[in-house]
C-alpha cells in the first residue's frame, strides 16, 4: 500500500525561516527604529508607519456620505500637506516565512481614520509577497512614501493631488493639519543642522546669546563663541553685525553706559576704567566718538572735579532717586550710574537747599531792589538793605 508523502516543513526548514525573520527584524530595527513597535517574540509585529510625501501635495477631503438636496453644497475641505498619520500594522509571521508562506496581516488602522479601502490595500501587500525572500522592508517603504495612494485610486500621479473620501470632513481635516504641522516640528528638531546656518540665523535675529558652542557641558556654563570662532563659521558681513550685537547688548546690561550728550552723536560713554567713587572725578565722561568732555550729572561741558553742578539739572537725577522706593533696583541702578557717594552728596545738598528756602520763605522778606531777604530781629518795622533803601517789613 502506498504511503502518503507528508507536507508537513523538515526541521531545517523551519530552522532555516526563524534564521531569515530574525535578520530580517534585526535590519528592520537597525533602519526604522521609530516603525517597529513591538518585539519579534511570539512571531507577531507591530508596525507604526508615517506617510511622509516627497513634497507638499494639495489634499482634498470629500463626503461620501448621502447628499441631501435641500442643503447647501456637499462639504470639501482643502489643505496641503506633506505627511500624513501613520498606519498602525499588526502582522504575523508564519513558521515557513519567507521561504513558503506570506506574512499574514492582522489588521492595518490608519490613524484618525482617514484611510478608506483597507481591504484592498492588504490585498496590495500580500501580492507584494515573492516565495524565498523577505517583504518587510518592501512594505514599510511602500507605506511610507505613499505609493499605494495611486493603486488605491486615491491619486493620479506623485503631483496630483490626493482625494480621501470621508463622513465627516470638516472634522478629518483639522486633524490631518495638525499632524502634519507636529510632524514637520518633530523633523526639524531631529535634523541636524550646519553651525554656519544656525549661527547666521541667530546673529540675523539679533540672538547673539545662542551663538555658542552646543556641546551641554558648555550650554550649561553659558559660554558664547568668542570672535575667533565666530570668524571661521560665518562670513565678514555677520561676524560685524555679531560684534556690533555683542556690544549694544553690553552696553544696554551696564546701569553705568551714559550716552553723549551731544545730539548729533549720542554714542555710548563708558566710566572711566580706574573709577573712584569717593573722588569729584567720577562724574567725567570723554565721548570715545566725538571727544566731547561733559559731567555725568548735569550733562554741560566738564566743569571739574570741585566745581558742584548747576542744581536745577542735578536736581532731576535727585528727584528720581528719591522717587523710588528704598532697597529697589531703580536705586541701585542710579547708584551705579553716578557712584553711591555721588549721589548721597546730592541728595544732602538738595536736602539742605530745600530746607534753606523754606526757612527764607517762612523768616525772611526779600527786598523789592536787590532781593536780599531780610530778616527781623528787633526794633520797629523799617529794615535797610544792601542797596540802603528803606523797606517795611510787614508790607
Amino acid at each position: 500500500m502506498p504511503t502518503r508523502k507528508s507536507t508537513l516543513p523538515d526541521e531545517a526548514t523551519l530552522t532555516e525561516c526563524q534564521r531569515l525573520q530574525q535578520e530580517e527584524f534585526e535590519v528592520l530595527e537597525s533602519i526604522y527604529p521609530e516603525y517597529v513597535s513591538s518585539q519579534l517574540n511570539d512571531g507577531t509585529l507591530k508596525l507604526e508607519v508615517p506617510v511622509e510625501l516627497e513634497r507638499n501635495r494639495k489634499l482634498t477631503i470629500t463626503c461620501n456620505a448621502p447628499h441631501d438636496p435641500s442643503t447647501s453644497s456637499p462639504m470639501t475641505e482643502n489643505l496641503v500637506v506633506s505627511t500624513l498619520p501613520p498606519l498602525l500594522v499588526y502582522l504575523a509571521l508564519p513558521h515557513t516565512y519567507p521561504l513558503h508562506k506570506p506574512p499574514q496581516l492582522l489588521s492595518i488602522r490608519a490613524t484618525h481614520l482617514w484611510l478608506p479601502n483597507i481591504e484592498r490595500l492588504s490585498k496590495l501587500l500580500t501580492d507584494m509577497w515573492q516565495a524565498g525572500d523577505g517583504v518587510l522592508y518592501a512594505w514599510i517603504e511602500y507605506l511610507r512614501t505613499g505609493e499605494f495612494l495611486q493603486p488605491l485610486d486615491l491619486s493620479n500621479g506623485s503631483n496630483s493631488i490626493i482625494t480621501i473620501e470621508h463622513s465627516n470632513p470638516p472634522s478629518l481635516a483639522p486633524l490631518l493639519a495638525g499632524y502634519d504641522k507636529l510632524s514637520q516640528s518633530s523633523q526639524f528638531a531631529r535634523n541636524a543642522y550646519p553651525c554656519s546656518d544656525f549661527w547666521g540665523m541667530c546673529i540675523e535675529e539679533g540672538d547673539v546669546g545662542r551663538v555658542g558652542c552646543p556641546d551641554p557641558d558648555c550650554v550649561k556654563e553659558k559660554r558664547e563663541a568668542n570672535e575667533e570662532e565666530v570668524a571661521r563659521i560665518v562670513s565678514d558681513a555677520e561676524v560685524q553685525r555679531w560684534r556690533w550685537l555683542r556690544e549694544k547688548r553690553d552696553l544696554e546690561r551696564d546701569p553705568r553706559i551714559i550716552h553723549c550728550p551731544v545730539e548729533v552723536c549720542q554714542a555710548a560713554v563708558k566710566p572711566p576704567a580706574n573709577e573712584d567713587p569717593e573722588s569729584g572725578w567720577a562724574r567725567f565722561r570723554q565721548c570715545p566718538k566725538c571727544m566731547f568732555s561733559f559731567c555725568a550729572f548735569c550733562r554741560r561741558t566738564w566743569h571739574g572735579p570741585i566745581s558742584p553742578c548747576v542744581m536745577a539739572h542735578s536736581e532731576k537725577v535727585v528727584m528720581e532717586y528719591l522717587a523710588a522706593e528704598e532697597d529697589s533696583e531703580d536705586r541701585w541702578v542710579i547708584e551705579q550710574r553716578y557712584g553711591k557717594k555721588n549721589i548721597v552728596q546730592l541728595v544732602l545738598r538738595y536736602q539742605e537747599e530745600v530746607a534753606n528756602k523754606e526757612w527764607l520763605d517762612k523768616s525772611t522778606t526779600g527786598c523789592p531792589g536787590c532781593s536780599c531777604h531780610v530778616e527781623k530781629t528787633m526794633g520797629c518795622n523799617h529794615a535797610s538793605a544792601l542797596l540802603f533803601l528803606v523797606v517795611a517789613d510787614r508790607c
